[in-house]
């Protein structure tokens, strides 16, 4: 079942979609791109995906880590 959603964008972004993906297929490529988001089945295959992304788990490691010295730091 399919249900109708009006949502509001910016101009460059209706635009770059437009030229992008083409007017008649924003829906599907919105569905797709946020389906793994919000659906519970697709869940814990993005979050597989995620952390199989080894640049992405370097990244989000060393934020992590230097997130402690932020707190080590902080006043009490």
């Amino acid at each position: 079942m399919h249900r109708k959603l009006t949502i509001t964008v910016e101009s460059e972004v209706y635009e770059g979609l437009s030229e992008q993906i083409g007017r008649g297929r924003i829906s599907a490529f919105i569905n797709a791109l946020v389906r793994p988001h919000v659906v519970k089945q697709e869940l814990e295959k993005a979050y597989e995906e995620m952390a199989n992304d080894k640049e992405r788990e370097k990244e989000a490691y060393e934020w992590s880590e230097n997130l402690i010295g932020d707190a080590y730091n902080e006043t009490r």
